[in-house]
């Protein structure tokens, strides 16, 4: 029987019931630094799995044969509406889940009972360009939350009361947070939010305990610094973007973090010459000291709005016989490349391939990696382009997925669009969209023609061959893929509200489920007292509404897509 558990008060900041906090305290397991570098099968320690990032889990109770069994057995409503981002975090039984505007859930992972509820209230006169949150952090005894107004909070895990908070940024200059924190070695790591408003990037440390800062390092450096000098343009570098809005990856074995960081500000690169360390770059960053180590840019001079916010996969490849520690990376600008992760922690390039239209790179050298743009395809002030894939690129923030039992990749993609914008010179005021365009400026456009939008795709990661794909005709696809030992490949993303099961080798359709509204949440999956469970957030809003808007003038889509949140938890039926 499915349950379904009305939500509380908003108004209220945290509420606890005695019985379920009587669970948390006997049952919570501390998170370790062992345990984060190697998390047990049956729990979901962070936002794709593991340091890695392959968003793949060992469990294979569920798996082709029965997949088709699943059922939901309960679900929980988070009370609030908006997009709904984050992947249920899992440790022992206990469930956290972070939501829009502010708020933490903990529940019991097996029924769905209410544990805690925290909500943190947005400062009067706080305004962002995205209310969602994507995930929170676990370590010892704590729950890390990035919260929007930019502050990093650390609530108790048993009973959600803050055990202490720390000012990340000053929300009133354009910052906010909505990534997952990144915890390695007794270290908080979070980045910010705001490259739209005239932010500089940076990605910082806190110690985990009290909330201290450890270090901080800028995605765009200042005069004298490694990379100053490809901002050519004096002072530019000071609100120069790069803002480092999703959660890193971590290897262990180098204490190499590696962090993606964004678009460069304000959006045409005209106004700020050079090729503009380090936005749209990987950063590989020394875990102790977060020096920068090693980086690697995916096109020089941003101009197409194309973050380069998701962090690779530490996937190992081959490669003419021999075997690469690599990095493995769809990007916005609709390349998949393969990068080398060198022993000194430093980046190399390998490998790139077009995974959807594009019309911008001419060609990529390949000893560097770096792209030859066509100028006709790159927008300026007062010069008017189009340019393929739009500015929400071949795939946006959505995670892809690796399963290292069928050497694939898979990629949630969006194809057949195309943008254009012209830029004006737009006077700076702190906190103000700053971007060198207004939002009714920004051009979108799709093949009308086209046979679909959506799509999943599966490459092999040794030789970058597609081995299938799914199209989705009358949808574009917004839902970050997991992938299973059961050799599946679970997702949403689309508009018709689905939660959709695949064969992990040959992408048929196995299992799907309509649910309260579309998914653009990660799904996990955890067992309990050994039973496997899938979960994940229903949700829509933010950008996959925004452009729903423009589909629906442009094809004639639906255009009102269900709003609001419910924490859907599936297994075998019997």
């Amino acid at each position: 029987m499915t349950k379904l558990f009305a939500p509380m008060s908003l108004a209220a900041l945290l509420l606890a019931g005695t019985a379920a906090a009587a669970y948390a305290a006997s049952d919570y397991a501390p998170v370790t630094d062992a345990r984060l570098a190697n998390p047990e099968p049956q729990n979901w320690l962070m936002t794709r799995g593991s340091y890695k990032g392959w968003s793949y889990s060992p469990l294979d109770q569920i798996n082709t044969s029965n997949v088709k069994n699943l059922v939901p057995v309960w679900t929980f409503s988070t009370g609030v509406d908006s997009g709904h981002e984050s992947p249920p975090i899992v440790n022992n039984g206990m469930m956290f889940v972070s939501t829009p505007y502010n708020q933490v859930i903990a529940l019991n992972a097996a029924t769905g009972e209410l544990i805690w509820r925290y909500k943190r209230p947005l400062p009067e006169g706080f305004s962002a360009l995205h209310n969602t949150n994507r995930g929170v952090a676990l370590y010892g005894d704590k729950v890390y939350f990035a919260a929007l107004d930019a502050v990093l909070v650390a609530l108790d895990a048993k009973t959600g009361k803050p055990a202490w908070e720390t000012k990340v940024a000053d929300w009133h200059t354009g910052y906010y947070m909505t990534m997952a924190p990144l915890v390695e070695k007794g270290k908080v790591l979070v980045g910010v939010s705001g490259g739209e408003f005239g932010v500089r990037g940076s990605v910082q440390a806190f110690d985990a305990e009290n909330g201290k800062l450890v270090w901080q390092t800028y995605s765009v450096p200042a005069p004298g610094e490694p990379g100053s000098n490809t901002w050519e343009k004096p002072d530019t570098w000071k609100r120069g973007g790069a803002s480092t809005w999703m959660t890193g990856n971590y290897d262990p074995s180098t204490n190499t973090v590696y962090w993606g960081t964004g678009n460069g500000s304000p959006w045409f690169g005209d106004q700020r010459p050079g090729d503009n360390l380090y936005t749209a770059s990987t950063l590989a960053l020394d875990g102790d000291t977060g020096k920068i180590k090693g980086y690697f840019q995916y096109h020089q001079n941003e101009s197409w709005d194309w973050d380069a916010m998701n962090a690779p996969m530490l996937v190992d490849f081959q490669k003419n016989g021999s075997t690469i520690h690599g990095l493995l990376s769809p990007q916005r600008n609709g390349y998949l490349y393969w990068l080398e992760r060198k022993s000194d922690g430093s980046i190399g390039f390998m490998n790139a391939m077009r995974y959807v239209k594009q019309n911008v790179f001419k060609s990529i050298d390949p000893e560097t990696g770096r792209p030859v743009v066509d100028m006709d395809h790159k927008p300026g002030t007062g010069k008017e382009a189009s340019f393929c894939p739009s500015l929400w690129g071949g795939k946006d923030w959505p995670y892809e997925a690796y399963n290292p039992q069928t050497g694939m990749v898979y990629v949630p993609s969006n194809d057949n669009h195309c943008g254009h914008m012209k830029g004006t010179v737009q006077e700076y005021v702190p906190g103000q969209w700053w971007t060198g365009v207004a939002i009714p400026d920004i051009g979108f456009t799709v093949d009308k023609n086209a046979a679909f939008y959506g799509e999943i795709q599966a490459f092999d990661a040794n030789s970058g061959k597609r081995a299938w794909r799914v199209l989705y005709p009358s949808s574009m696809m917004w839902g970050s893929l997991l992938t299973t030992a059961g050799n599946l490949v679970f997702g949403g993303g689309t508009n018709d509200r689905e939660f959709r099961a695949y064969d992990a080798r040959t992408g048929d359709q196995l299992w799907h489920f309509k649910t309260n509204s579309a998914i653009i949440a990660p799904p996990a999956t955890y067992a309990v007292d050994g039973v496997q469970y899938v979960a994940v957030q229903s949700g829509y809003g933010v950008d996959p509404a925004y452009q729903e808007g423009l589909l629906s003038n442009l094809l004639g889509w639906q255009k009102d897509i269900p709003q609001g949140g419910v924490i859907w938890v599936f297994t075998l039926g019997h």
